[in-house]
């Protein structure tokens, strides 16, 4: 009997998007089972709750069945990885900049726990550039809605109108 691949694809999702939607079911086709972890940093600040979170992306992701959704706090994801039994860790990498952090990280990972694998995915040329925080710097001029449109899921842009109606 072959041993279930569960990976684990983590990050703080503050609003998802949908190069974040792209790793998602890349993952959902890699992993036997995908786990999507909103980590909590007590440190950050963020713009939507981690249940916010967790239900855009829920709402957003309904057609992969392989996928689950959790949270984590105040633990190395590397360390949350062996908890859930997850093999590996799926990270994406938009640039240079991007691709030497991640390498950093794996290190790091790999001193902490070699047993579990990172995979790197790069993602399409339309996605190398969206990010949360890009996204949430567009919000607020005239149009903003239409312009975001074009980077977060229809859930996410619901949650964010929402939020941001009237200004």
């Amino acid at each position: 009997m072959t041993e279930e691949r569960i990976g684990i694809y983590a990050g703080s999702f503050d609003p998802p998007t949908n190069g974040h939607l792209w790793m998602i079911k890349q993952g959902a086709k890699l992993f036997d089972k995908l786990i999507v972890a909103v980590g909590i940093n007590s440190d950050k600040k963020y713009t939507f709750t981690t249940k916010e979170r967790l239900s855009m992306l829920q709402d957003s992701v309904k057609d992969c069945p392989n996928v689950v959704f959790d949270d984590f706090s105040n633990q190395f994801l590397v360390n949350y990885a062996q908890k859930i039994k997850a093999k590996f860790i799926l990270r994406g990498s938009r640039s240079s900049s991007d691709f030497i952090f991640e390498q950093a990280m794996n290190n790091i990972n790999q001193d902490i726990n070699s047993s579990i694998t990172t995979v790197l995915l790069l993602p399409p040329r339309n996605l190398c550039e969206v990010s949360s925080s890009f996204v949430k710097n567009l919000i607020g001029s005239d149009g903003w809605e239409d312009i975001v449109s074009k980077y977060v899921p229809q859930p996410v842009l619901n949650q964010l109108k929402q939020k941001y109606s009237g200004k």
